[in-house]
């Protein structure tokens, strides 16, 4: 059921909500209220992958999607319209629905007045998730919106100055605060801690290979600076994205390579090169990740304010991607 409301108000709104669960929506019923905080722009695919999300996590979707004046266009009375979409039968493109979708648009001045809105839709006994898909604000916990949860999840990859966001994100974290920019790194954190398990040495030093400007690999540089207390360089590739990590040991090299793909090959001094399953996971595998834990997350805290070594330009002869 789709009940679409112009002018309207969060009465109104709980109203088409209440009268949906009275149907058997079963909204009620769902485990964490998941506010998306978009624009017009990026509010199909922000609330395709909350939905896709929501099928490991049963979560009531809330779109905030704002659309101030621009331009010449004068201010104007504050205006909301909603879309409401009860139960499992709704549909985005070709995925199904969460229980419960409510997509609020937001026009001039109400767009400065957003947790108004929300905060009556909100379930007093539902966690609450704040995402922002693109531009998330600069203190994310001081947010009128951020303030309202226990998880606030931001993207420093979505932006144009990916490195800049990642230095406010680390001037103004709070214990509840995340990027994706971080979770995109489990896999790799994961298959570098099973590596070092298999190799009785110290690490001594360590090189991360990315793109330029890539905030995942800034993050696990820092990471790796933290928890192996040695000095990690990094190195420019032409991606995509994170493509190599190299641990040194005075035993030999521990070394993990994914220039292109959906795999790795990690190689071991002394031990037989593998391949690993490692592929760019999508962005609603991401968010499911995110809902899964609600406490903070203290790895990324630890990782965020560490300094590491300026990433350094591609060699002119570079070794051979795989061992």
């Amino acid at each position: 059921m789709i009940t679409e409301l112009t002018h309207t108000t969060a009465g109104r709104i709980n109203k088409a909500l209440t009268e949906g669960r009275a149907n058997g929506s079963g909204g009620s019923g769902m485990v964490l209220t998941l506010v998306v905080v978009t624009d017009e722009e990026n509010a199909h695919d922000a609330v395709k992958a909350a939905t896709e999300a929501s099928r490991e996590h049963p979560s009531r979707i809330l779109a905030v999607i704002k659309r101030p004046a621009r331009g010449s266009r004068r201010r104007g009375e504050a205006r909301v319209d909603a879309e409401v979409r009860i139960g499992a039968e709704v549909r985005i493109g070709a995925d199904a629905g969460s229980g419960e979708t409510v997509l609020l648009r937001l026009y001039d001045e109400a767009v400065d007045h957003a947790e108004s809105v929300v905060l009556p839709l909100l379930l007093p006994d539902a966690p609450v998730v704040v995402w922002w898909p693109a531009d998330a604000p600069a203190a994310p916990a001081e947010d009128p919106l951020g303030a309202l949860a226990q998880r606030r999840i931001t993207d420093t990859h979505a932006v144009d100055e990916p490195l800049r966001e990642l230095a406010a994100r680390a001037a103004s974290y709070a214990p509840g605060d995340t990027d994706l920019a971080w979770t995109r790194l489990t896999p790799w954190r994961s298959m570098l801690a099973a590596a070092l398990d298999q190799v009785r040495a110290t690490v001594t030093s360590a090189v991360v290979e990315s793109e330029p400007g890539n905030p995942s690999a800034e993050l696990l540089a820092r990471w790796l600076t933290e928890r192996l207390r040695v000095p990690v360089e990094q190195r420019a590739t032409d991606g995509p994205v994170v493509t190599g990590v190299r641990l040194y040991t005075g035993s030999g090299e521990i070394r993990i390579d994914r220039p292109v793909g959906v795999t790795a090959t990690l190689s071991i001094t002394g031990q037989p090169t593998r391949t690993l399953a490692l592929r760019v996971r999508s962005t609603a595998e991401l968010i499911a990740e995110e809902l899964r834990r609600l406490d903070p997350d203290d790895a990324y805290a630890a990782a965020l304010p560490t300094a590491v070594t300026p990433p350094s330009p591609p060699r002119a002869n570079p070794e051979p991607e795989h061992a």
